[in-house]
């Protein structure tokens, strides 16, 4: 299973992507139980607020994966499969609880970018450390 979460917005607008293979992953069992607990229906819309983070979660269910997330709970599974895909939009302010560990837990665990984003080079040109003719004469 193929979890992934966008941010974007916040003062730059920048989208920023994270995701993780659940099944590769040394507790899987715990992330089945995270994501079959998530209110995946019951997410309010809230308006855009300026300058503040935008998230975007959904998992896939890669071919071969179990239809039923909740087989890792002690209870019977519920009467319906989950679907293959899920999608859930949250403003920052939303990102609290299980959805917060959540995307806290992918961030983590995406080995090809780690936790944090990276800072981007520079874009102004390094100064060429010869000396000038210029520099010559003052000294």
């Amino acid at each position: 299973m193929l979890v992934i979460v966008t941010r974007s917005g916040g003062f730059g607008g920048l989208r920023r992507t994270w995701s993780v293979l659940v099944d590769e992953q040394p507790d899987a069992a715990a992330w089945l139980v995270l994501l079959a607990e998530l209110p995946w229906d019951d997410v309010p819309p809230q308006p855009p607020q300026p300058d503040r983070f935008v998230y975007v979660i959904r998992y896939e269910r890669q071919s071969g994966a179990p239809a039923d997330l909740d087989h890792t709970h002690a209870h019977a599974p519920t009467d319906r499969p989950d679907p293959p895909e899920r999608e859930a939009t949250l403003a920052e302010q939303q990102l609290q609880g299980p959805w917060r560990e959540l995307v806290d837990r992918v961030r983590t665990a995406d080995s090809t970018t780690g936790p944090d984003p990276r800072p981007t080079p520079d874009p102004r040109p390094t100064p060429d450390p010869r000396p000038t003719p210029d520099s010559r004469a003052a000294h």
